[in-house]
């Protein structure tokens, strides 16, 4: 008994504390009920309440998922586990329970509005859209689902139709949380930038500290030319939450897109201190590095990429093939072939067919004087886009190195129709003329010397 009233009082203390939002403590009270009494699924509940008010959503959703188990009727506990599992970034385990709920009661709103965006994250679209349709037919009013399906739209690129969903989310529900901005972000994705200027700036009019909205607003004024104004509002958001890594990285973007490198630098390196996993963070700081070039600069670059590179081999998910294609040119740039090399081959596992990418990983080859793998992948890269002219040049070096003079200047004669006025081609043509000029010069001087005889 005194066990069970132990655990009472701390369930207690966790209530109050989670009302004066104290949710670290009111997490150990709840832990310390829980550890006398594990079974209980009120309890259970509350812990996921509170680590979910404190942002910590993956624990929250196994909290959860451990009350619905207990509580196995009780559709709505396996909803907000399936929601806190797609707010950690897991569509994939939020479904089931999200299925759950829907099999308990189906009917719930909610199940469908947050299978509708597991599904669509998932990128299984048509699953997303049955699941739109099936929830109009049951409230054609919810304003949600319009919302969760223009996250789908967007993706597929139809952005007509994702502003026709989130202008009847609008319509239906003026206070859906940021539907102002989604409606701005559908706008710029038509290039109706100042459409979406003006929605951002009504969603702040509503909720003047939004970072995200603040965030965004400053991007599409980036992109607008209005410089001025989007380093006003990434400095408000900084004002609101100066450690915030997204507005200094669009403050170096911005300074980078002003010529002020200085700035950018400042920018990026703050960026890298508060969060060195920062997407892209670590490769802007480092070509900054290295176009200034002052002393110990290129070493601190070749670092940065080394973990950037050893990052994305741990977490190759993490990274799209054009911020690995980035990395891999920029470890050209600091004499680390070897590793560029890897990065333009795990960029060509995902796409194939990027000539970029088979002529860079050509490049990477002949820097480590991997001359016949270097000719390999300049002739794939030649395969995809005939036009590349430095995929031809490379390759009447190679040739040249080799030995092979006439192979050398027919690749040189290929790319001098492509680009005649290009310096370097136009000086390893001189060179081959006056190779071909000796060549004929000894020929007719062993002729004569053969005559004489």
């Amino acid at each position: 008994m005194n066990d069970w009233f132990d655990a009472e009082e701390h369930v207690e203390r966790a209530h109050e504390l989670y009302e004066a939002g104290r949710w670290d403590e009111a997490e150990s009270e709840l832990r310390k009920a829980l550890s006398r009494n594990p079974y209980q699924a009120e309890w259970q509940f509350n812990l996921g309440l509170t680590l979910e008010a404190a942002g910590r959503y993956r624990e929250a959703a196994e909290a959860f998922a451990c009350a619905a188990e207990l509580r196995p009727d009780d559709a709505p506990t396996a909803v907000l586990a399936g929601l806190n599992r797609l707010r950690a970034g897991d569509p994939e385990g939020a479904l089931p329970l999200l299925e759950k709920a829907a099999s308990l009661d189906p009917q719930n709103l909610d199940a469908f509005t947050y299978r509708i965006e597991a599904n669509a994250r998932l990128a299984r679209h048509e699953q997303a859209e049955l699941l739109f349709y099936m929830a109009q037919q049951l409230a054609p009013d919810h304003a949600d689902i319009y919302a969760a399906m223009a996250d789908s739209l967007l993706d597929r690129g139809l952005h007509d139709k994702a502003v026709w969903c989130l202008r009847e989310a609008a319509r239906l529900d003026p206070d859906l949380p940021r539907v102002q901005a989604r409606l701005a972000e559908a706008y710029a994705s038509t290039g109706r930038h100042e459409r979406a200027r003006q929605l951002y700036l009504l969603e702040l009019r509503r909720d003047p500290g939004d970072i995200e909205t603040l965030l965004d607003l400053g991007c599409l004024l980036t992109d607008m030319n209005r410089f001025a104004e989007a380093g006003e509002k990434f400095r408000r958001v900084l004002e609101l939450e100066p450690d915030n890594p997204d507005a200094h990285f669009h403050l170096g973007e911005l300074a980078e897109r002003q010529g002020d490198r200085a700035g950018a630098l400042v920018q990026f390196d703050v960026v890298v201190r508060l969060n060195a996993e920062f997407p892209g963070a670590r490769c802007a700081l480092a070509e900054c590095l290295m176009q200034r070039d002052k002393p110990g600069d290129a070493d601190r670059a070749a670092d940065l990429l080394l973990e950037e590179f050893a990052d994305q081999a741990r977490h190759p998910e993490r990274s799209e093939p054009e911020d690995a294609a980035e990395l891999a040119r920029l470890l050209l740039d600091a004499d680390r072939p070897k590793e560029a090399a890897t990065v333009f081959a795990r960029v060509l596992n995902q796409r194939p067919n990027d000539a970029d990418a088979h002529h860079g990983l050509s490049v990477a080859r002949f820097r480590f004087r991997d001359l016949a793998g270097g000719m390999e992948s300049a002739r794939a890269a030649l395969r995809l886009d005939p036009t590349m002219v430095a995929p031809m040049h490379n390759l009447a070096l190679a040739y040249l190195e080799q030995g092979q003079w006439t192979r050398a200047r027919y690749w040189a004669a290929q790319a001098c129709r492509i680009d005649p006025d290009d310096p370097s081609l136009r000086r390893l043509r001189l060179r081959l003329r006056v190779h071909a000029l000796v060549e004929v010069a000894a020929w007719l001087a062993g002729r004569a010397l053969r005559r004489k005889r």
